[in-house]
């Protein structure tokens, strides 16, 4: 079964340097906030600042002249594997314009390079929090808002700069927390190992299926690694190989019978949707060449020696013929050590998932619940789950009444229900649009249920 605690290995590889190496603009000078003109989505009455932060991260900040004085720090998604631009930065302020509607400050830092590095972009979150301070004052409440692989970084940040114990929640004192609460939407959660690990299993299957990523006149190279580090394929190049065995960006009518046979499978034994095939194999591509490469030394954390894949016509067969790799204990330990929560909160935290969720599968909530009831932390998590099929963006009423939800619970102690969130919602779309789709009852199932598990 694939674990979901954290494996007993050390981690000897020095994480802090192989994770938060800095970035490409450390060594220019920062650059305090300053005016810039706000994307289209913010309303008007909002003023919009950029930023070099002194580790090269660039950043956003939108606020009201007549804030609520409750800010929104923001952990965005990816992580993309370019350097980070101020446009990137832009893209999350649009969509994320919804908090600045609701009245809430909104900040939000590009981390200080690409690729993969989630206590480094926790660090990069909290550096922004205080050139805010600085610049604007203390709010009154600060909420971490983590979404997609943001919402491990806030998980981690949570933990980082969340309340020590014996603090009472909410208390301000000399030893005050950075944050006051938590909010995780779509998050991918429970660790890197948990989360990308289905990827190997993914590239592993289409490989022998499909025998073309890479191709056998091509250079061989552990499926671990991504790619080569210097390899020249781009996105474009793996979509067409991906179209040229599975018909995957043709019309289903124009697919072969042997497209169609290989897609049956890979969907039917690794369990993504096709919708996101291809969006899959890129981050188990371009992402894995990053995070082994580049930040762990040429090392693999994931493992597959064992696996037992199953749902193909022949699985004897598949088993029989698939790669298998074994996972180098360092590695394991340190993508555990940079990306893996504790689970020890002390602070409210609440999250928002899609259950068809088609990127950070839904079964991830389990696994971080999973890690917070083992640490005894239980009280300090409530999940919500919402009937959509999106993972960058649900509904916009879902958002305000999960804030309201959350600083009731910091600000009077009412900690809320997934009923009460729905209820909020459904007030919310007076002023925000019809949309609520939360769903009260729902419990997603464990992670082992979604990908092959059976070995592990």
């Amino acid at each position: 079964m694939r674990t979901i605690v954290a494996r007993c290995v050390p981690a000897l590889i020095a994480t802090t340097a192989l994770f938060a190496t800095v970035g490409i603009a450390h060594a220019a000078e920062p650059v305090p906030p300053r005016s810039a003109g706000c994307p289209a989505s913010v309303p008007t009455d909002a003023q919009c600042y950029t930023g070099r932060d002194t580790e090269g991260a660039l950043y956003w900040i939108a606020i009201l002249a007549q804030w609520n004085r409750v800010l929104v720090m923001h952990s965005h998604g990816g992580p993309e594997t370019g350097a980070p631009t101020l446009e990137r930065g832009a893209e999350d302020l649009k969509r994320w314009s919804v908090m600045v509607k609701a009245g809430y400050a909104w900040a939000g830092s590009t981390y200080r390079r690409g690729g993969y590095g989630v206590t480094m972009a926790a660090e990069d979150t909290e550096r922004l929090r205080k050139i805010f301070i600085a610049r604007f004052g203390q709010p009154r409440r600060t909420i971490l808002h983590g979404q997609s692989y943001g919402g491990g970084v806030a998980a981690k940040g949570a933990e980082l700069y969340g309340p020590v114990a014996g603090a009472t929640p909410g208390a301000r004192s000399e030893l005050q927390p950075a944050y006051d609460g938590v909010l995780l939407t779509s998050g991918v959660l429970g660790g890197g190992g948990n989360a990308y690990e289905f990827r190997l299993d993914l590239r592993v299957v289409y490989q022998y299926i499909c025998r073309n990523h890479p191709r056998p006149d091509e250079v061989q190279y552990p499926l671990w690694m991504g790619l080569p580090l210097d390899s020249k394929m781009h996105r474009a190049d793996l979509a067409a190989r991906v179209k040229e065995c599975t018909g995957v960006g043709l019309p289903a009518a124009q697919r072969s019978p042997e497209q169609a046979a290989h897609l049956k499978t890979i969907l039917s034994v690794v369990k993504v949707p096709e919708r996101t095939l291809l969006s899959h194999l890129q981050w188990g591509t371009s992402l894995f060449q990053d995070l082994t490469q580049k930040r762990l030394g040429g090392r693999n954390p994931f493992g597959n020696a064992k696996v037992v894949y199953s749902g193909s016509d022949d699985d004897a067969a598949l088993n029989a013929g698939v790669l298998r790799y074994e996972a180098d204990p360092q590695a394991v330990g340190a993508l555990a050590e940079d990306s893996r929560p504790t689970g020890r909160l002390r602070l409210p935290v609440l999250t928002l998932h899609a259950i068809h969720d088609p990127t950070a599968f839904v079964e991830l909530e389990s696994t971080y619940r999973d890690i917070v009831e083992s640490a005894g932390a239980s009280q300090w998590l409530v999940q919500t789950f919402a009937d959509e099929a999106e993972h960058s963006y649900l509904s916009d009423a879902e958002y305000p009444a999960l804030m309201t939800a959350l600083l009731d619970w910091i600000d009077k102690g009412d900690k809320p229900s997934p009923q009460k969130v729905a209820a909020l919602c459904a007030q919310y779309e007076a002023g925000f649009g019809k949309g609520c789709h939360l769903q009260p009852d729902y419990r997603p199932p464990p992670l082992s249920s979604r990908v092959p598990a059976l070995g592990r």
